[in-house]
């Protein structure tokens, strides 16, 4: 059986999915980045172009402007310098030579935008966030420089009724010599959106007791007089930012606010925030018309005594001593630590636990269903050299390494990565379309040639095709690595603890523990290739073998279908229909390339073109990331979707929660959901202990949940957390029985 060259594909496969992986998370700046929601676009503005060597004053007559475009997509929107009730404002950081520097965002006129009882102030459509560059004489470009660099990254939070946090990195070229002008229209309409400063006697005094606010602004034109204006504070948490306007007669409340013109002056009575944040000497206002169209700028003092401030909300102190121990353990481990002192970095018991739950759980993951398929393939090693206790010992040596080894680049790749910013957790390789993709592809190989459709040694050099009976231990070598590019997503039991503390601690014990889990995975088959009592029970080879080789193929064609599946909730029906297509597009090159004669050159052509042919048309649909579809949110449905604050809600309302923690990649996660958490007693003891359960989809890759399982001392999932109202929270087992929920419910704090 020629199945070396199916390890070279898989050592070809794993190769450019590390590659993707590596090059994928530090994404290279770039003018425009796009996602679901919005795109963001880099944009410059130098009609007279880069003033290079001029005075002060002559630099400052050329203007030269750079900004921000984002286009929302439909009902979503970003924020304002005050971002309201909620939201975040967005934040540019520059990066820019010697000699130059970035002003303030010339924020443009912003919007109310209403959400139930709350209001947020920000924009929806398309909004170009200005910044002015200021070229002194300090900047000095070499002889041979054609351009100004200029490198932003931004971040924002984009809404809708959901939030979501994003950023990007981007980078553009200003001409030293040339006009940059193409953008002209966009700065001018952006520039005219800003608001006009009025100078006059503004001023505001609080009234009632510091409960409400008595603005006056002078100065305003003659031709917005008797025009109804929209407030905007500056200053942030100050007050009630979706306060209506009362109807004439209607006496005024804490969620109700008037305005009127007394002759040429503006005046408003706006209630004050009962949560105020701030008390300030000084409130900048913008007034803005009832098409938004016109706006000025106010910066009236404040008279009067502000009151003293509400106590800002806090999270339980249960919880909060929780995290402060977590961040405590967490800096202590990322403490610098030297070779010679690696184990003092956490108590020795500790850290002696920890490798032995690493090598438990790494024993286990030979029974995780996607990997059970690969270690079927050393069985017929184990039946070929039935009688060779030396070729036996030498494979062995060569899958433990190779297991072992691909631990480590994996762990390695992870810290490394995680060092560099990146919310990455164990498994994050199948976090990728294109990786799931990859492996989908290599089992539909290995199945088709276990199967007969083709054979390596058909279309390939003899010497080529022979290079298994030639080099064995290259061949058990590579098996390791394929068992472990399957396995590492699927965290055993014994193994979430000892991820968890590993990527927190110091390289080399990190190292240590990915270390002990490869070994741990490799122990059995290691084991059996030095008893000798396992090969004499082995059956003679004979022709029994050609039936079992075929019939290993369906377990590799089940992994397929598995992967399969996968990619559909990263890329939807499109992405998982597309690449069953180039699946059955591939099956049929393999089968033509065994073929002989005309009839070969013929058919194998024609199947080679029509590949590529889809492979151009519906080939990007593998990796085009879906939209992820939310879970249902009305009241009652049993599992919402997971974010921080709804947890925090739902403590802060006296109700336990349950978080499934959890991704479609995760055998053990689909096994516990399908038994344990369907389970009717299970359900019946959440329902009536008032359990309020979430699902924080671990599928694509997330930085919210990835921050939540490091806070919770994990890297990977399946991770079960159970956490009542003043409580510290608790973490169940990955491998999660109907025993232990109900015992854990069964000593939480009831519901209030």
């Amino acid at each position: 059986m020629r199945t070396l060259s199916t390890r070279l594909v898989a050592f070809i496969f794993i190769a450019i999915s590390a590659w993707w992986t590596g090059a994928g998370a530090q994404i290279l700046p770039q003018p425009t980045v796009r996602t679901e929601q919005v795109q963001a676009t880099l944009l410059a503005h130098a009609p007279q172009g880069v003033p290079v060597g001029l005075a002060a004053d002559a630099a400052a007559a050329q203007p030269v402007w750079v900004g921000l475009q984002i286009t929302h997509a439909p009902d979503w929107h970003t924020y304002w310098k005050n971002a309201g009730d909620s939201g975040m404002p967005t934040e540019l950081q520059w990066t820019l030579p010697p000699g130059v520097t970035a002003g303030d965002i010339a924020w443009p006129l912003p919007r109310k935008i209403p959400i139930g009882h709350l209001a947020n102030y920000g924009y929806e459509g398309t909004v170009l966030l200005p910044v002015p560059l200021t070229i002194t004489p300090d900047y000095q470009p070499g002889p041979l420089a054609k351009s100004l660099d200029v490198r932003l990254k931004a971040t924002w939070l984009v809404c809708r009724k959901e939030c979501i946090p994003q950023e990007g990195d981007f980078a553009i070229q200003l001409p030293l010599h040339s006009s940059t002008a193409l953008n002209g229209a966009a700065f001018d309409a952006a520039l005219k959106a800003q608001p006009a400063e009025v100078r006059g006697d503004h001023r505001i005094e609080l009234t009632e007791g510091g409960k409400r606010l008595a603005v006056r602004v002078a100065g305003l034109p003659d031709s917005v007089r008797g025009q109804a204006l929209e407030l905007f504070p500056e200053t942030p948490n100050v007050v009630v930012t979706a306060a209506t306007s009362a109807a004439p007669g209607q006496p005024l409340d804490d969620r109700t606010w008037r305005q009127r013109w007394d002759g040429a002056v503006w005046t408003a009575d706006v209630p004050v925030a009962a949560d105020r944040a701030d008390s300030p000497a000084r409130m900048p206002l913008v007034l803005v018309t009832a098409d938004g169209q016109q706006g000025w700028r106010a910066d009236a003092p404040v008279a009067g005594t502000w009151p003293a401030l509400a106590q800002a909300a806090v999270v339980s102190p249960a919880l909060e001593a929780a995290l402060k121990a977590n961040a405590a353990q967490a800096g202590a481990s990322a403490a610098p630590s030297s070779a010679a002192s690696m184990v003092n970095a956490v108590p020795l018991p500790t850290f002696l636990l920890a490798l032995l739950g690493a090598l438990l759980g790494g024993v286990v993951l030979n029974l995780m269903p996607c990997v059970f398929p690969v270690l079927a393939i050393k069985v017929l090693g184990f039946t070929q050299h039935a009688d060779d206790r030396r070729a036996h010992r030498t494979s062995g040596l060569a899958y433990t390494a190779g297991v072992v080894l691909s631990f480590l680049a994996l762990g390695a790749l992870m810290l490394a990565l995680r060092a560099a910013g990146q919310q990455l957790g164990w498994g994050f390789q199948l976090q990728s379309p294109a990786v799931v993709a990859a492996l989908t592809v290599l089992f539909t190989v290995i199945g088709l040639n276990l199967a007969g459709v083709f054979e390596f040694g058909s279309f390939l050099p003899s010497r080529v095709a022979t290079l298994e009976a030639r080099n064995p231990v290259a061949n058990s070598f590579l098996t390791g690595m394929l068992a472990v590019a399957v396995a590492s997503p699927c965290t055993a039991p014994f193994m979430g603890a000892s991820l968890g503390l590993a990527v927190g601690l110091p390289a080399v014990q990190a190292l240590l523990i990915f270390a002990a889990i490869g070994l741990g995975m490799a122990l059995p088959y290691l084991a059996a290739s030095w008893w000798p009592a396992v090969a004499r029970l082995l059956p003679r080879p004979g022709a029994w073998m050609d039936t079992f080789k075929k019939f290993m193929a369906f377990p590799m064609f089940g992994t397929a279908v598995w992967l399969l599946w996968v990619l559909g909730q990263q890329t939807g029906i499109d992405g998982a229909g597309a690449l069953l297509a180039l699946l059955v597009a591939l099956a049929l090159v393999l089968w033509a390339l065994g073929l002989r004669g005309r009839t070969r050159l013929v058919i194998a052509s024609l199947s080679i073109a029509v590949g590529a042919l889809l492979a151009s048309a519906i080939g990007p649909n593998i990796v085009k990331t879906a939209e992820s579809a939310p879970l249902a949110d009305a009241a009652g449905t049993r599992w919402q979707p997971w974010s921080a604050e709804r947890v925090q809600t739902a403590l802060g309302a006296g109700q336990p929660v349950f978080v499934d923690f959890t991704a479609a990649w995760c055998v053990t996660c689909q096994y516990n959901k399908k038994t344990t958490l369907a389970d009717a007693d299970v359900l019946a003891a959440l329902d009536a202990a008032k359990v309020q359960t979430f699902r924080a989809d671990w599928t694509r890759r997330d930085a919210a949940i990835t921050a939540e399982l490091t806070r919770l001392g994990r890297s990977g999932v399946p991770v079960y957390l159970l956490q009542s109202p003043g409580q510290p929270p608790r973490v169940l087992s990955e491998i999660l029985s109907v025993a232990d929920v109900l015992g854990a419910l069964k000593t939480m704090t009831p519901a209030r």
